[in-house]
């Protein structure tokens, strides 16, 4: 079973909104086996809503519809229904019983077009919403001999997610054919695309009843895989099959087999390895220390450390000799071995890291005169051993900043296994 969101609004073809309902819509339908083929926004436009519904009911077997339920003359999507299934609309007298009370105990004066909210397509299930003027629809009908179901919700999260849920996943758990999905997310940091698929591609591609996307960004690769069965056994085993040729394949670049980050995995290998953190951040301002503290529980294995943007900070908080700065600059790989072992002998941690670099848009003076934006040093510092790495990262200032905590933390994950 495959299935189709439509989001009504031109206002979400503005810079200003976006649609967030179809990700709350998604998650429930692939609760139930159902995968989402495809998702769009339309805006209040007759002509232009009429055909996406009517192209959406030709493709897929589960359409909803989000917005456009109101009581004013751009509210298209119960006429577009209509006009695209071929049936009437007719306004359901209890409904409008209903809404009258809802006006009155409010104390509000009910305006005529707020009839409108009343029109039910014909063969349609009004679905009841407790936290709104608009109700939602359910019809399960019949297009070119085969069976759609096509439902209307309003737009407000808050009225369309309780709806979705008390209304609309009942009815379709009991309608649709018993289907279980299994997903398994698999990320590696630091790798081209290119290279990735070349190597996993021709396994991948066995596996045909396997849906397999593979996305890129933020400095790393993610590999999904989503497999649909009668029985949940039946898809976890599918997806385990796979995963396990594809780590065999990629070996240690996988650092997370079910879609944790990898601050999340390293804070897990440093816990079990009952061991502590620190850093000494220049160019990247405190952004490490950032995405280690987001994951909860860091204090149990994230010391502290320090942002030491200056030369003179880098002496005061992380020990590093004056005369090592003018002799090599603030950007170099005497300069950030320092940091990281300086930071690990401030703080007491069992591991230290050091980061110096230029993220630019222009480069520094005095002693780093010359040096390009984008090179950047990171230190690693354990106690016994101390590994830098010089990177050349392109790009502008934010994308050298994460792409160098990226660095580090896979220098730090590599370095723990």
């Amino acid at each position: 079973m495959i299935a189709e969101i439509i989001a009504v609004g031109s206002e979400m073809l503005t810079p200003d909104r976006q649609d967030t309902n179809s990700l709350y819509i998604t998650r429930g339908l692939n609760g139930l086996g159902v995968s989402l083929a495809f998702k769009g926004i339309v805006g209040d436009n007759r002509q232009h809503l009429t055909d996406a519904i009517r192209i959406a009911l030709k493709r897929v077997d589960v359409v909803v519809l989000s917005g456009g339920l109101g009581p004013t003359e751009d509210d298209l999507t119960r006429e577009c229904s209509a006009e695209a299934l071929g049936v009437e609309l007719y306004r359901e007298p209890e409904l409008m019983v209903a809404l009258t009370r809802r006006f009155a105990e409010r104390r509000m004066t009910m305006s005529a077009n707020n009839e409108r909210q009343t029109e039910v397509l014909d063969g349609a299930v009004v679905l009841d919403n407790k936290n709104g003027s608009a109700p939602g629809q359910w019809l399960d009908t019949t297009v070119d001999g085969h069976r759609k179901i096509l439902i209307l919700l309003p737009g407000p999260p808050k009225e369309l997610m309780p709806l979705f849920d008390n209304e609309c996943l009942p009815r379709l758990a009991a309608s649709l054919p018993q289907r279980h999905l299994a997903r398994r997310t698999l990320r590696m940091a630091l790798l081209p695309e290119s290279q990735v698929d070349a190597r996993c591609a021709p396994i991948y591609q066995r596996f045909t009843d396997i849906e397999t996307t593979i996305l890129a960004g933020n400095a790393e690769i993610t590999l999904n895989f989503v497999c649909t069965k009668p029985t949940q056994e039946e898809a976890e085993q599918r997806v385990n099959a796979l995963t396990e040729l594809i780590e065999h394949e990629m070996g240690d670049s996988i650092y997370s087999s079910h879609g944790e980050s990898l601050e999340e995995i390293v804070q897990l290998m440093l816990g079990l390895r009952d061991m502590t953190l620190s850093v000494a951040e220049s160019c990247t301002g405190g952004l490490l220390a950032q995405r280690i503290t987001a994951v909860p529980n860091a204090s149990r294995t994230f010391a502290g450390g320090a942002v030491v943007y200056n030369a003179q900070q880098k002496t005061t908080l992380a020990h590093v000799p004056a005369d090592l700065i003018a002799e090599h600059g603030t950007v170099s790989e005497p300069v950030a071995r320092a940091l990281a072992e300086g930071i690990r002998e401030v703080t007491g941690s069992k591991i230290g890291i050091g980061i110096t670099g230029i993220a630019g848009p222009s480069t520094l003076d005095g002693a780093d005169e010359g040096k390009p934006v984008g090179l950047v040093y990171v230190a690693l510092a354990d106690g016994e051993d101390t590994q830098v790495k010089e990177l050349n990262i392109r790009g502008d200032r934010d994308r050298i900043r994460y792409w160098t905590t990226q660095h580090a933390l896979e220098m730090l994950r590599l370095s723990l296994q």
